[in-house]
Order: structure tokens, then sequence, then C-alpha cells
């Protein structure tokens, strides 16, 4: 049967993208941010993950306001990237997993959600970056399901629904026959607002609180309504969304392993984080 293994959650600031096409990692604005990585990577490359299961959000290039699916599943082969307006350069196209996907998309439609399910979908820095910071040959040793939320388009889902569809995507991972190891990834936040009166707006103390629910369990941010996180969080501070969903899917106890948080990157709280499942550490201690 599957295995989840761990959940790793970080920014992905268009802005990264071009720091690391330009070689900027070590200068002072950057190295903040870019030291965060090397831990991660030394996770990786002894754990070796086989998928990667992205919670995300899509900026407009599969979905803009008048088509904007709640939730929306990757069932493709292969995902090419495309840039969508930030002039990031592009990625090598990465492999899908596309039996996982139909496995996530079954399991979680008897579970009550109707998700759209794409089998011709590009990918955007939400999933590029990541991919990169945690392999920057970009030789990609896994293949990937992304699970798009929206975060755009009011009416929003809240962190209960969120919550929800990451437990109802656990369970169906767990389920999957293959033996596979899977790596869950919450893309984006954490507290940022680009534009309006509240431009650069940054919480803190609300970043802390998700953080540190991130390792005692997401269920109490459930308490929020996703008007209560964008007060709180700012307009693009709701993709704290994916991290909540990504936890959710992670049952368990768990044990944080690296937490990083910087403020600011391009306006926005960064932060990484890497919790490791209590079952896949006792597993590799039994072997």
């Amino acid at each position: 049967m599957a295995r989840i293994i761990g959940t790793l959650s970080t920014s992905h600031i268009p802005a990264i993208g071009n720091a690391i096409a330009k070689g900027l990692q070590n200068e002072p604005y950057w190295k903040p941010f870019f030291d965060s990585w090397p831990p991660v990577r030394e996770w990786l490359a002894r754990e070796k993950p086989d998928v990667v299961v992205f919670f995300y959000n899509d900026h407009g290039l599969n979905f803009f306001l008048d088509k904007m699916p709640t939730f929306a599943v990757g069932a493709c082969a292969e995902y090419v990237s495309e840039d969508e307006g930030w002039g990031i350069p592009t990625i090598p196209s990465v492999r899908g997993e596309p039996k996982l996907s139909w496995q996530i998309i079954n399991g979680i439609v008897e579970d009550g959600f109707d998700p759209v399910m794409c089998q011709e979908m590009a990918v955007d820095h939400a999933i590029t970056n990541p991919l990169l910071l945690m392999f920057p040959d970009a030789k990609w040793p896994v293949t990937i399901v992304p699970i798009a939320i929206n975060s755009i388009q009011h009416p929003l889902p809240g962190p209960k629904r969120c919550f929800d569809l990451g437990r109802a995507v656990g369970k169906a991972i767990e389920a999957w026959p293959e033996d596979k190891k899977v790596l869950l990834i919450g893309s984006g936040g954490l507290s940022h607002q680009l534009d309006g009166s509240r431009a650069g707006f940054i919480n803190k103390a609300f970043d802390t609180e998700c953080l540190e629910a991130m390792v005692s369990g997401v269920e109490p941010l459930t308490k929020y309504s996703a008007l209560d996180v964008v007060e709180k969080a700012g307009a693009q501070g709701v993709e704290l969304m994916c991290w909540i969903a990504a936890r959710a899917a992670m049952q368990g106890d768990v044990k944080e392993l690296h937490r990083t948080y910087h403020i600011p990157i391009s306006n926005t709280a960064s932060a990484v984080q890497l919790l490791s499942h209590s079952r896949a550490a006792e597993t590799a201690k039994a072997a």
C-alpha cells in the first residue's frame, strides 16, 4: 500500500523563480529564504519519495474568473510548465501519476466532493518553484499529482472544507495498492496582500498560530471562515487553505523536522516547514 511519509509546506512567490534564474540565492535579501532548503533536500535524498501530491492554487494559467472550479485534480501523464506572465523561465516537463490521480478522484467523489478532472493541465510557479527548490538540477526523481484549490474567485472554500478535502485525499492515497512513498505539499502563503489599501499586510501572530497548528493538528483552524482568513492573513493569504488540506491528508502523530519563517520576501511572510509522518518513521526504523 502507498505510504504518506511527510508534509512539506512552502511559499511559492514568483520572485523566487526569478532569483533562481539570476543566481541570487546568496544575496542578503534572498539568503534567509534559500538557506531554508538544504535540510529539506537532505531529507528528500534520504527518504526518496516516489510521488508528490501538490495542494496549490492556479494563478490564471488553467482557470480564470470566467471558469473557476473550487477544486480540480490533474490526471495527466505529463505536466508542462508555462509562463503565466511573470517572466519566469519554464522548467522541463514533469511526469504525472495518473493511476493515483484517478484513485484520488474516485475516492473524493465517494466522499462528497465534485472535482474538475483535468486530463490536460499546465503548471505554474506554485508547482515549478517548489520543485526547483527541492531538486535544483531540474532532474525530477518524482511524479506529481496536482490538486488545485480556488483562492481567487469568491465564494472561496473555507478551512473546514479544505480540511475535509485533505482528509478524503489522504484516505484515498492510503488505499492506493501501489508500494510507493507519497509526499504532500502545501504550496503558498503565508500572510500577504498584494493590492488594495492593505497592500503589504503581514500578520506574524496569525502565521505563528498556523505554523504551530500544522504540528499539533490543523483542525482548530477550521473554526475560521474563508473571510476570517482573508481578514487575518490578507487577500492572498488564503493560500493557507493549501497548507490545511495537505496537513489534513496526513493523519496520526507527526514530528516537525524543520521550520523557517522570514519577513518579508516580495511583501510576503515566507515560510518553509517539513513534517514527517510517525508511521513512516516507525516503518523506516523497523526496516
